[in-house]
């Protein structure tokens, strides 16, 4: 591809930069150039995803610098994938918020678009530094996004989201320059091939650094013990960011598998599979954690963002099994959650902007405007999020168990996953009682001034259901080139040939 395979990165930059300087008096021409850019960068990420179907990893030299002394981008299987999932929720969240949601608070539009160009970034970058670089660029940009309309509980939320990353920053500093200084690089294919050449006296220290990084991409995820930041800061979010930053956690996971199996997997010698014996009990243990969140909510949004808490164990559960047939799963698994996750966002704020003083609040009230349309959507998404059949969860839950099947932990991944696949479903099951049935039986109905068939935000709604609705009609063809993007990950020497050519190989034990 090329060229191509810098339009996720340089596209959004260029518009968010445009939106600032020409057009941030003027919200019409910031939502359609906006919208016409998301537009555009569905169509570039999906061309990339067929391109990378049929070929091999391909690299883009920035100013042509060689690697790896270069910045790199690396376009595969899986960053392709990454990049097109996260265009379709950018365009799902970039309707929703041009209905109004935009208004209240400034520049919308151009933090978003730079919200884009963070998350593609640290899904094509081939450099750790660089990766450094795009988590502090989406960062930023979320920081604006999170207070977008200001508000106590939000700013205060905000607060704890800004100390904890920024925290998380500063560890990343320091684990970038352990590993920096035992190998002499960055460059995660050149990574590959050092880590195994490291003299022992230097192994602590390497060791550390990558314990340190894999420290820095669990707070990103929302792992154990560093998850408590994600309910406040997700449950008080605008709605549209709030969805928009169902991708935020999974750039964590993204990162632990590309980094832990490309630099520390099978060929790392003493250092192979690293990450595994603290990846799995600190998964499960969230898993089970997030669902007693589920039960124990008493609003609406907070439910969801403890929900999102379980299904980042859950996706980290098959990813810290570290074979072909999780990591499959569980990127499955990944598309289906991200999107479950944003769906529920939306049509939270769909609910309480019609409830009004009762807000997102579990309490029972009487009906609303377009309350039984609602419930539908509702009912939709808790029974996609709890991973009941017959919608995409309970496909990518089925998956994740059958490859757990031959590890020394299944007994406990079993048994986790179902126990807490009930609790969520009580949870939900409990909150749309509270929210639509139970008001059934109440005298009157809320009307809330203004109250009316916002067209955009539910056509955005209903497209993240309706993409679960394609991951369970299209399971076989869509588990085809999971497979695919997983033996992709597993055969490293693709992705080190890309990036250093055909000879690098060689260097390995030498």
């Amino acid at each position: 591809m090329g060229d191509w395979i810098v339009v996720p990165i340089v596209l959004p930059a260029v518009m968010a930069a445009l939106i600032v300087l020409a057009v941030r008096h003027d919200i019409i021409l910031q939502r359609v150039f906006s919208i016409t850019a998301t537009v555009a960068l569905v169509a570039v990420t999906l061309s990339l995803v067929i391109f990378a179907n049929g070929h091999d990893p391909e690299m883009y030299a920035l100013s042509d610098w060689p690697a790896p002394f270069g910045i790199v981008l690396v376009l595969d299987r899986l960053s392709a994938m990454m990049v097109f999932l996260t265009s379709l929720l950018g365009l799902g969240v970039v309707l929703f918020a041009s209905s109004e949601w935009d208004q209240r608070g400034k520049h919308f539009h151009a933090l978003f678009q730079f919200q884009l160009m963070g998350v593609n970034g640290a899904f094509l970058t081939g450099d750790v530094f660089n990766l450094f670089v795009f988590f502090e660029v989406l960062l930023i940009a979320s920081y604006g996004l999170m207070l977008h309309g200001a508000g106590a509980d939000r700013l205060k939320a905000g607060m704890q989201y800004v100390v904890i990353n920024l925290t998380g920053s500063a560890l990343f500093l320091i684990g970038v320059g352990m590993i920096y200084s035992v190998t002499g690089t960055l460059n995660m294919a050149d990574l590959a091939i050092q880590v195994a050449n490291v003299a022992s006296g230097d192994a602590a220290l390497l060791r550390a650094g990558a314990l340190i990084l894999l420290l820095v991409f669990c707070v990103k995820a929302a792992l154990v013990p560093i998850h408590f930041w994600l309910p406040g800061t997700y449950a008080n979010a605008p709605a549209p960011v709030a969805a928009l930053f169902a991708i935020m956690t999974k750039v964590g996971a993204y990162s632990v598998l590309r980094l832990y199996s490309l630099a520390f997997g099978d060929m790392a010698g003493d250092m192979a599979w690293l990450a595994q014996p603290y990846l799995l009990p600190a998964a499960l243990i969230t898993l089970a954690l997030g669902m007693v969140g589920v039960l124990a909510a008493k609003r609406l949004n907070t439910l969801i963002a403890f929900a999102v808490v379980g299904s980042m164990g859950t996706l980290l559960t098959s990813i810290a099994l570290f074979t072909p047939e999780s990591i499959a799963a569980g990127l499955y698994y990944l598309l289906h959650s991200t999107f479950s996750a944003a769906a529920l966002f939306l049509i939270a704020d769909l609910v309480v902007s019609r409830r009004g003083q009762y807000g997102d609040s579990l309490n029972t009230a009487p009906t609303f405007h377009q309350s039984g349309f609602l419930a539908v959507l509702f009912f939709i998404g808790a029974i996609g999020m709890a991973g009941m059949p017959p919608l995409s969860g309970f496909i990518g839950k089925l998956l994740i168990l059958d490859a757990a099947r031959d590890s020394d932990a299944m007994v406990w991944i079993w048994s986790i996953i179902l126990v807490t696949s009930l609790m969520c479903i009580i949870g939900f099951g409990r909150a749309g009682s509270v929210l639509f049935w139970k008001s059934a039986s109440v005298e009157g109905e809320i009307t809330v001034e203004g109250a009316k068939w916002p067209v955009l935000p539910i056509i955005a709604a209903c497209g993240m259901l309706g993409a679960l609705v394609v991951l369970t009609a299209f399971g076989g063809p869509v588990t085809d080139y999971l497979n695919s993007v997983a033996a992709q990950i597993f055969d490293t020497s693709g992705y080190i040939k890309a990036v250093l050519g055909d000879n690098a190989l060689a260097q390995i034990g030498q």
